[in-house]
């Protein structure tokens, strides 16, 4: 069994290595294992570091972002025949040590997905705005994807290749909400397990610069993931939302018209009107996406499988 270790860097020159020469040789269940280093533009001597600890480089002479960097990651791996892909940070947060107890339920047929979860919640030495902007963040996937998922920020995680063969990461800042959402979608197998996570050395993220500005895009890939994956509930929920006063509305006329004010309360009567009418509208908007929904399921289905093909090993 083959596994691919990929590690998305951006100017990690001071942790790369150690990151690197900390995942375990001998693995059970585990014959051959590689470690693709995507440097993401780096500027510094990132690459020249992981290569002397034996990576394989993958360069990015402009920076993608963090998302397309590990749909690159992925693509890569399957290129290369492997059964099982972790990915992890370069900036030594993470405990590569940690590795085998991750994909123990891979390896074992236990799973499709391994998420780790860093228990937030009791980190002490996380700023106080991410530590709760992670557990907002938390909250509003674990409503969107249908996963009790404790911790929906941690970019330690394992993949089998049937499970990176169905994951097609869409935006262009950050995967780790999309994938759980996506692999939920998909009726893939998740599993959970503790790691550790350790306080940064040297200032913040490299590959998120801004808290405020990755609270933004997230949150609006959360919203477009939302209305994608689950359309007919988006919809058909905002449409009921919409049509409800207009039934009060209709309702409050009708009430006075049966009792003999007919003259009156007309303001009643267009507010429900148009509400009923929006409403039905956002109804028959949600029946429509639901059948954009059944031609995207059938699309990547057409890519699951020409994946497959590409990556015959």
């Amino acid at each position: 069994m083959h596994l691919c270790v990929i590690i998305p860097a951006h100017n990690e020159e001071a942790t790369i290595e150690r990151v690197i020469n900390t995942i375990p040789i001998a693995i059970p269940g585990i014959t051959q294992t590689s470690v693709l280093v995507l440097n993401d533009g780096s500027t510094d001597k990132t690459a020249e570091r992981a290569e002397k600890a034996g990576a394989e480089i993958i360069n990015h002479s402009i920076k993608q972002g963090l998302a397309q960097t590990f749909q690159h990651g992925l693509n890569e791996s399957l290129k290369r025949g492997a059964d099982i892909i972790v990915n992890i940070d370069g900036d030594g947060q993470y405990e590569s040590r940690e590795i085998p107890k991750v994909i123990k339920p891979l390896t074992e047929g236990w799973a499709d997905v391994v998420l780790t979860n860093r228990n937030v919640h009791s980190l002490n030495h996380m700023p106080f705005g991410k530590k709760y902007g992670n557990i907002a963040a938390t909250f509003v996937t674990r409503i969107v994807s249908g996963f009790n998922v404790r911790d929906a920020q941690s970019g330690f995680r394992a993949f089998t290749r049937e499970a990176a063969l169905r994951l097609n990461v869409r935006g262009a800042y950050t995967y780790v909400q999309e994938t759980i959402i996506q692999a939920e979608d998909k009726k893939l197998k998740i599993m959970q397990t503790d790691c550790t996570f350790y306080k940064r050395a040297g200032g913040g993220s490299r590959l998120i610069s801004s808290i405020w500005s990755y609270a933004k895009k997230a949150g609006s890939m959360l919203i477009r993931s939302f209305v994608r994956y689950k359309p007919l509930k988006v919809f058909l929920i905002s449409g009921l939302l919409v049509s409800l006063p207009g039934f009060f509305f209709a309702a409050r006329y009708l009430w006075y018209w049966s009792n003999g004010q007919q003259g009156g309360h007309i303001q009643s009567l267009i507010a429900a009107a148009i509400l009923l009418i929006v409403g039905f509208q956002i109804i028959m908007l949600a029946l429509l996406a639901d059948t954009v929904d059944a031609e995207r399921n059938v699309n990547e289905e057409i890519l699951y499988r020409l994946k497959k093909m590409e990556y015959h090993r």
